[in-house]
């Protein structure tokens, strides 16, 4: 599991490096859509690489990748591969939240020193998210956890789960191995979408969590700064990875109807490069506001940051169903790339938050509020 990423290793290699790995995977994207298998060898491939440890710090031996580079490389994956890119992103925004917490002078070198020798994070944070779910019962030196997690994308190919626990009305947060006794995998992912993403259900039976484990206790039922911290990391890199879905649809609207003069073709396709547009743009705002993982942990940061999410969601699902309508039947058929790719973009939509939940988030926050009643 050891990294290969050099400390001198330039943005634009990174970028090209995911691109020559998506052409790799590329061709077998649709046998894995059938069959909903996620590919073991893509992440053998990214841990090989060094992508897997390219947003930790130099000097914990990764490659110091910033928060708007790894954005390009999801992005890059998210082209040819949607399943892998989102189920990357996973990874990714949970070794962005700790270079986030570096960057505000907390010690983070015990998880960069798992990632930068290969360690595949996987979080359930969002079926967790404030309440969690399962019991934690304490016992000498930690606790007995037991819980269903779903969906962790990624689990099978993963090394430490990220997770949570109820505990006598709180929260206790912390990290285990796959590995560890009493933890399996329910293979429950049958989706309409992202089939290969691996999302399946990561089932704790009376797992022993020790002490030392545990990394943050809060109260279940007020909203949780930490939470403000994932937003801002998480979702400009989850969105990245659904940008280079449309990117594919765009591409392909742009071969299939190249040269097409019909009115209603071109008033078509004029309205999907409208809807890309106010998706791309909405993501690299997400980027600049991040600052690089320096962002204040507000909650008037997170309620700007799910608002933008809420927004370019709409649009990069606009984008590709657009892409069907200007390319007609050919769009629809199963023959053609795609069907799949409008299957794929509607996953952007469940990342947190829904937008009901979103609207009443902002609104709150807007108006005063904790973002929770």
């Amino acid at each position: 599991m050891t990294s290969t990423v050099s400390d001198t290793t330039s943005s634009t290699d990174r970028v090209l490096l995911a691109r020559e790995i998506g052409e790799i995977l590329r061709s077998e994207v649709s046998e894995r859509d059938r069959t909903a298998e996620i590919s073991v060898a893509a992440f053998d491939r990214l841990r090989s690489s060094g992508l897997s440890a390219a947003l930790v710090p130099t000097e914990f031996g990764g490659g110091g990748a910033s928060h708007r580079e790894m954005g390009e490389i999801l992005r890059e994956l998210g082209r040819p591969d949607p399943s892998t890119a989102v189920a990357f992103a996973m990874h990714s925004h949970l070794v962005a939240a700790q270079v986030w917490r570096h960057n505000h002078g907390v010690d983070a070198s015990a998880v960069f020193a798992k990632v930068a020798g290969g360690a595949i994070l996987i979080s359930t944070g969002a079926s967790d998210w404030v309440e969690s779910n399962g019991h934690a019962e304490r016992v000498e030196g930690g606790f007995r956890v037991s819980a269903r997690k779903a969906p962790a994308s990624g689990c099978e190919v993963g090394d430490l789960l990220v997770t949570s626990a109820r505990h006598d009305g709180e929260v206790l947060h912390f990290a285990i191995p796959l590995a560890a006794a009493g933890v399996s995998i329910d293979k429950t992912w049958d989706s309409f979408g992202l089939r290969a993403s691996g999302s399946h259900t990561v089932v704790l039976d009376d797992v022993f969590v020790p002490d030392a484990a545990i990394s943050l206790t809060r109260p279940a039922g007020p909203w949780p700064p930490v939470l403000n911290v994932v937003i801002g990391a998480a979702l400009p890199l989850v969105l990245a990875a659904y940008v280079g879905v449309a990117d594919t649809a765009v591409d392909l609207v742009a071969r299939l109807m190249k040269g097409r003069a019909q009115a209603h073709i071109a008033q078509s396709a004029g309205e999907m490069l409208n809807a890309y547009t106010t998706a791309t743009d909405l993501v690299s705002a997400m980027f600049t506001d991040s600052e690089n993982l320096t962002f204040p942990n507000i909650d008037a940061y997170a309620a700007r940051t799910l608002s933008r999410k809420t927004v370019a969601a709409d649009a990069l699902i606009t984008t590709v169903r657009l892409a069907i309508e200007t390319t007609g039947g050919a769009g629809y058929s199963r023959a053609c790339d795609l069907e799949r790719l409008y299957r794929d973009i509607h996953g952007c939509q469940f990342h947190p938050l829904p937008r009901a939940k979103q609207t009443r988030f902002s609104g709150r926050v807007l108006l005063g509020h904790s973002p929770l009643d």
